[in-house]
């Protein structure tokens, strides 16, 4: 798609102009989307699976609105993010029907509906859980937003990785908001999503690289080239691999959990070595959507691995 075609395809889609002014109809639905319900979903997961880790407990309904203020802070991240990339999100696939683009929201609602939502779930959560759950938040909120989107992201082919330790924070935040400390333990989930992040989204790089290439975001199929974009991937996935085995190692989960991180971790490398070994990039999709079932299920297997022996650190 080429500028002008964008352009107007954003004229038509916007409501009504009225003395040659843009007028944006309110719907629920498209701020909803601003929030990246589906990415807020894993985000959501990933955290009550640390808090459900975590050591102590803490009541039901303060365990509940520590879980609301990390969907209401990553949304938030996302509709700031969604605001700031107005300017490539209109030429790119993946993104042209986002609420901005699409004509749907007005960016300078959209970014006080960000910003609103961001300071509402720092001071829910400082107020109703704890300060340090807050700060971590906030920071994340920051992370993302300021050291990601606004220059990691259009700057730099190491973007992700850097960058994409914001998705990494999550589980920390729930083990926090129940235990009001860090630990090794939290850490450990950490650093799973924080492995797992490049081989993931670099996927998803490699066939929408175009896409990228097109708005001049330098990811790493576009910097340096499938081949050694996939190396990477399989070396990030052979370091993931190992660290999800840590927590049957220090008695943090049992048998099932390592059994099943086991047979997940071996079907990740096999989806890596075979891109790798493809001259071409057909399985970068199939691998992409793995990578998503595969995280899910290492956290699930953490989940039911934890509730299967031991009460969830929530009393009522």
């Amino acid at each position: 798609m080429t500028k002008e075609q964008a352009e107007t395809s954003l004229n038509e889609a916007v409501g009504e102009t009225v003395d040659g002014e843009e007028t944006y109809r309110f719907r629920v639905a498209d701020y909803a989307n601003l929030l990246k319900p589906r990415v807020m979903m894993l985000v959501v997961f990933t955290a009550i699976t640390g808090m459900a880790l975590a050591p102590g407990q803490i009541p039901v309904w303060q365990g509940l609105l520590a879980i609301l203020c990390i969907a209401v802070g990553a949304g938030a991240s996302g509709a700031i993010n969604m605001w700031y990339d107005r300017d490539i999100d209109q030429f790119m696939v993946r993104t042209q029907r986002r609420p901005i683009p699409a004509g749907k929201v007005d960016p300078t609602r959209a970014l006080v509906f960000g910003v609103v939502l961001a300071a509402v779930s720092v001071v829910v959560m400082f107020v109703g859980v704890n300060s340090q759950a807050s700060g971590l938040l906030l920071f994340t909120i920051l992370y993302y937003v300021f050291l990601y989107t606004m220059w990691l992201k259009r700057t730099t082919p190491q973007n992700i990785v850097i960058g994409g330790a914001s998705g990494a924070f999550p589980p920390m935040i729930g083990w926090v908001s129940v235990t009001g400390t860090f630990s090794f333990e939290s850490g450990i989930l950490f650093l799973i999503i924080f492995l797992w992040t490049p081989p993931h989204t670099w996927a998803l790089a490699l066939f929408r690289a175009g896409d990228y290439e097109r708005v001049g975001v330098p990811m790493m199929p576009v910097v340096v080239g499938s081949y050694r974009t996939k190396v990477q991937m399989l070396i990030y996935t052979l370091l993931l691999v190992p660290v999800t085995l840590v927590p049957g190692f220090i008695g943090m989960s049992g048998l099932l959990y390592t059994a099943g991180a086991s047979a997940l971790g071996a079907l990740f490398i096999h989806h890596c070595w075979k891109l790798l070994r493809d001259e071409d990039d057909r399985h970068a999709k199939a691998t992409f959507l793995y990578s998503i079932l595969y995280l899910t299920l290492i956290f699930a297997f953490l989940l039911i691995d934890q509730v299967a022996w031991l009460p969830m650190p929530m009393t009522f």
